[in-house]
């Protein structure tokens, strides 16, 4: 077994690539789809009222978090998957349905094509 089978897409990681300090902020940016912007202000007014608070839980996520892994997805698009599945797992399955349905439209055209009489036909005078 490979390290790939045990790195879970679905957890939630410390971005340092994107991250100012730790990480936290990109990475619960990331793992909920919210912008991160959006995320770091909303943070920086919490931490207003509740300084102990907000500072307390960011350094126990940046110390508990581990790292978003480099390699943790292949290309954009598998990240993208992976995103949306967390997001809405209900519209992945169904988009992933359609697909598949499409997929065997398309199989079924074949086989249609390949069993027909033209085709037959075809090959015979191609020959």
């Amino acid at each position: 077994m490979t390290a790939d089978v045990y790195r879970n897409r679905n957890r939630l990681y410390r971005n340092r690539e994107r991250g100012l300090i730790a990480g936290v902020c990109a990475g619960i940016s990331d793992w909920t789809g919210f912008n991160l912007t959006a995320l770091r202000i909303i943070v920086v007014l919490l931490a207003i009222p509740f300084t102990a608070v907000i500072v307390i839980g960011y350094l126990a996520l940046a110390l508990l978090l581990p790292v978003k892994p480099a390699d943790l997805y292949k290309d954009e698009e598998h990240e993208r998957f992976w995103a949306e599945t967390r997001r809405a797992p209900v519209d992945s399955v169904s988009s992933l349905n359609q697909r598949f349905q499409r997929l065997d439209e398309r199989l079924q055209k074949l086989e249609k094509w390949l069993t027909s009489r033209q085709y037959r036909i075809r090959s015979e005078l191609d020959e």
